[in-house]
């Protein structure tokens, strides 16, 4: 397996292992955020492309690579193309200031990643 393909991997990989320990607990205010947080991106209102691009916008702005890398990976799944993903962080950066650059930096490598893996 090639570098371009283990970051992912090894992030989903993670996040799956401790998602099921931490819902297998069964504290009740862990488990309805973690329900809240998957309905919110449902379709609504706004389709699911438009939230993705939003929580990829706060995500940028509070810093959380975490949470960057899982709403590029769900914005890729829903076709969101690369002059989407940059307007949107540069929004983010925008909004976020030039302390949000390092991890502007990690988001376009994780998108290349997931660009490569559709080649």
């Amino acid at each position: 397996m090639t570098k371009t393909t283990d970051q992912v991997q090894e992030f989903n990989d993670y996040r799956s292992k401790m998602n099921e320990k931490i819902l297998g607990d069964k504290n009740k205010i862990i488990n309805r955020i973690f329900n809240l947080d998957t309905n919110a991106f449902m379709p609504g209102a706004l389709d699911v492309k438009t939230k993705e691009l939003l929580g990829l916008v706060a995500s940028t702005v509070l810093r959380c690579d975490d949470c960057v890398r899982y709403h590029l990976e769900s914005c890729h799944k829903v076709g969101v193309n690369k002059e989407e993903i940059m307007e949107t962080l540069g929004i983010g950066t925008l909004v976020g200031g030039t302390i949000v650059i390092p991890h502007l930096r990690k988001a376009y490598e994780y998108w290349e990643e997931l660009e490569a893996q559709t080649e």
